[in-house]
């Protein structure tokens, strides 16, 4: 989904087209199916299983947790054959095929690199580790045994997000000079988003999805200046950022934990400005308006989870049956990228996970 390069003259046009492209995402129940084990039978797997079994043929084979029991109980809730009392269990599954890890953050990585090691492709939840060193050590793990890895943002999977895809390969917005993204929700006390020892704070949980989008869009950051706010629960409860890429392009961004927001997105070209109804990373519809004065509209269909978890399945299974060790909604490369932002966010703001204790700081960004 990059507009890196829509600025060239060939791919600039004076006016919106007639109208918009038609999505190519097929649907998800024709995908091939595989066989499916889940890492961390919590909210999100939840989700992902109803989900699943809904729309696609894809299987649920096993389900795997530190605890038998929650396992045990989940694949009774899903009606899946085998559950088991740990995650290295899971991965040696001979019935298995591919791994969707759901765990909490801070254990994505090491649960990914176990199912690796056992020789099953990989879907992780978003992010697909705290930082991107840990990113990156599970691409070079996934190439070294010729496995898929993905990280399953499953925004970038929707119909809607195809069709902006177009839209921006298309020149049709011309450059994009500014992106604006955000997302800030309320929280109780007592949520796992405020366990410093989980990776809390809003960074890594909402603020992936706005992150995620300026940087499939721009790139990486040549410039970035954050600003972060404590919460009372002792984890950051705030971040903003301003960002200036090459080519001049800017993005601006805010993730917090102390209320909802629109959790909008607005991308201005210099030929038209596209504004994604809130939630963006929801189904739904967004509007692109021409500076000559056109405008289009994309309805889309609003719902939650259970409407748009299914096509990052279906689009793995497509890919892992083709050959294909990634997928192009959501490369590992932009995986990576998002994680080095978000790494020199934490950087600026002082933010450190426990964990991330034995390693090595990060890298800051050129011209800091």
């Amino acid at each position: 989904m990059s507009a890196v390069d829509n600025a060239r003259p060939d791919r600039v046009h004076d006016r919106l087209p007639a109208r918009l492209p038609e999505s190519r995402v097929p649907a998800s129940r024709d995908a091939p199916p595989l066989r499916w084990g889940i890492a961390g039978p919590g909210w999100i797997a939840e989700r992902f299983a109803a989900s699943l079994q809904q729309h696609t043929r894809q299987q649920l084979a096993a389900v795997g947790s530190r605890s038998l029991e929650r396992s045990a109980g989940f694949a009774a809730r899903f009606g899946i054959p085998a559950a088991y009392g740990s995650y290295r269990e899971l991965a040696e599954a001979p019935d298995v095929d591919i791994v969707y890890v759901a765990t909490p953050h801070n254990h994505h990585h090491r649960v990914a690199l176990e199912a690796l090691d056992a020789g099953k492709h990989v879907l992780v939840e978003k992010p697909i580790g705290i930082n991107a060193a840990q990113a990156e050590e599970i691409a070079e793990l996934a190439r070294a045994r010729g496995l898929f890895a993905a990280e399953a943002l499953w925004t970038f999977f929707l119909p809607k997000f195809d069709v902006v895809r177009q839209l921006l390969d298309g020149g049709h917005l011309g450059q994009v000079v500014s992106v604006m993204a955000e997302y800030g929700e309320h929280f109780e006390p007592g949520h796992r988003i405020f366990d410093a020892d989980l990776a809390g704070g809003p960074l890594l949980d909402l603020g992936t999805y706005p992150l995620a989008f300026i940087t499939a869009l721009l790139g990486h950051p040549e410039e970035v200046c954050a600003l972060g706010t404590p919460h009372p629960e002792g984890v950051n409860g705030q971040i903003s950022a301003v960002m200036q890429f090459p080519g001049g392009a800017h993005a601006v961004t805010n993730t917090n934990l102390y209320g909802f927001t629109p959790t909008a997105a607005t991308v201005v070209g210099t030929r038209a400005t596209l504004t994604i109804d809130g939630p963006f990373n929801f189904p739904g519809g967004f509007t692109v308006k021409g500076h000559d004065g056109g405008e289009l509209r994309y309805e889309g269909e609003p719902g939650g989870h259970l409407e748009g978890l299914h096509y990052q399945a279906a689009a793995v299974a497509r890919a892992i049956a083709a050959g294909r060790r990634e997928v192009e909604e959501r490369p590992m490369a932009e995986s990576i990228r998002f994680l080095r932002l978000a790494d020199e966010l934490r950087r600026q703001l002082g933010i450190r996970f426990p964990e991330e204790a034995r390693q090595a700081p990060a890298a800051s960004l050129p011209n800091q």
